[in-house]
Parts: structure tokens; sequence; C-alpha cells
């Protein structure tokens, strides 16, 4: 069973930085798609970026340029580097990992900024 535990979440002003990271555990190999996916109050659940195996990445359109997803094979854990942060921002961002066809999530973690 893999298990995902997010950090870093917090509340930041507009304009600031924080990184997400995600480790997971459980898995047995190497897992080839893992991403950050978040959802504001009252919205869908929204793809926010996501890496592929050797390091190919996508971002939604709204955090290109400000968001960058990367990882660590060795320790299966993602990271999530968000700069020039808007309150648009605000929601709890979910680490998710493919493996083997099934999609796993982490609990969330609350990203809050404030204007």
């Amino acid at each position: 069973q893999v298990q995902l535990v997010e950090s870093g979440g917090g509340l930041v002003q507009a304009g600031g930085s924080l990184r997400l990271s995600c480790a997971a555990s459980g898995a047995g190999f190497s897992i080839n798609v893992m991403a950050w996916y978040r959802q504001a109050p009252g919205k869908q659940r929204e793809l926010v970026a996501r890496i592929i195996g050797g390091g190919n990445t996508n971002y939604a359109d709204s955090v290109k340029g400000r968001f960058t997803i990367s990882r660590d094979n060795a320790k299966n854990t993602v990271y999530l580097q968000m700069s020039s942060l808007k309150p648009e921002d605000t929601a709890v961002y979910y680490c998710n990992v493919l493996l083997l066809n099934v999609n796993y999530w982490g609990k969330g973690t609350l990203v809050t900024v404030s204007s």
C-alpha cells in the first residue's frame, strides 16, 4: 500500500513563496508519474503540475512560470516550488502518484495566500 505524506503548506502573503514536499512509501519500486493537484473552496480538484519518469513536466496554464515541480527518485519524493503566489492559489494541495494504473492520494496540505 502506497502512502503519501505531504508537508510545507501554510500561510503566505501574495508575492511570497512556499515549497511543498511529498514523500511516497510502500511502493516497492520507483514511481513513474508524480503530480500535484489542488482544490479551492467550491471548485473541482485540478491538476497543477505533473512530472513523469525522466523529468518531463507539464503545468496548468495558471501556474506556468511561477511553479516548478521536481523529484528525487532515490527518495520517491516530489516537490512543488511555488513562487509569486497569488490569492487565487489558495487551496488544499494534494500529492498524487500513479502506480500500476492505480491513483494514490495524500491527505492534502493547505496553502493560504493573503492579499
